[in-house]
């Protein structure tokens, strides 16, 4: 059951969420709540909850201080954030700041659940068994590594294209999404269901993918290769490389570099 903390300083508002919202049902237990961002920091810290569900304008540090004061003390909780205001440069800082999701008032349970529905399936996705490439179990790993995937549906399509053509730049779901005209949500729900996996899962395997060639071809360098494969820095790169493979780039390319073929 996921945990969530709800902060709104709008108290009928706070209350109705805590209060209408058929949370059992959402498979949510609501663990505490806050009028401000400042006080729910605290009551974050306090409680630990998987989710957060926060309003962007607050008073005393508001909902985007707030997600920055969690990524500072690399509290993982997911964040949505809720709010009247359509702007999109809110939208754009909520990316940022890697957002869950960025849902408008008055907020439609649907929505929520789906988006929840989502961060769960997200919590729970398997990784591979902790073991490197070079055995039996890693090799496996890897052709599913390299594995294509199909989809007979549109949105997802454009995602995988988007992902092939653009892995070595930045790539968001929500601008995936407003370039179709479909909610992130949506969009996230369906590429689930299509392929069995994340937004992000998808996009770190292509690139790793990517990279697995270039790391094979022993022409570059690793950080070249974090930079040509949308990475971005050598440290994150490697980050990524060891939650998917359980190795390091540099123990790649000593053990499997020479003898591994990748295939489009």
């Amino acid at each position: 059951m996921l945990k969530l903390y709800i902060a709104e300083d709008e108290e009928i508002i706070r209350r109705g969420l805590i209060c209408t919202v058929d949370w059992l049902r959402l498979g949510v237990k609501v663990v505490g709540d806050a009028p401000d961002g400042r006080t729910a920091l605290l009551g974050i810290r306090e409680t630990k909850p998987d989710v957060v569900l926060t309003d962007i304008k607050m008073p005393r540090m508001d909902g985007l201080a707030l997600a920055r004061e969690l990524q500072a003390e690399h509290n993982h909780a997911k964040v949505i954030f809720l709010t009247s205001y359509a702007d999109f440069d809110y939208a754009q800082e909520a990316v940022r700041l890697q957002a869950a999701d960025y849902l408008l008032k008055p907020i439609d349970e649907s929505v929520l659940a789906q988006v929840l529905s989502r961060l769960e399936n997200a919590r729970e996705e398997p990784l591979p068994e902790e073991t490197g490439p070079v055995d039996g179990a890693g090799k496996n790993w890897t052709d599913e590594l390299i594995r294509e995937y199909h989809s007979g549906n549109p949105y997802v399509k454009h995602v995988l294209a988007a992902i092939k053509r653009g892995y070595q730049g930045k790539l968001s779901i929500e601008t995936l999404a407003a370039e179709q005209g479909v909610s992130m949500s949506y969009l996230s729900r369906k590429i689930k269901e299509e392929t069995g996996l994340t937004f992000g899962s998808l996009l770190a395997r292509y690139r790793l993918k990517k990279s697995l060639e270039l790391l094979a071809a022993g022409t570059w360098r690793v950080y070249e290769v974090a930079e040509q494969t949308g990475f971005g820095d050598y440290k994150n790169y490697c980050i990524v490389f060891k939650k998917y493979l359980h190795t390091t780039p540099k123990v790649f390319m000593q053990q499997v570099a020479g003898g591994l073929k990748l295939e489009e």
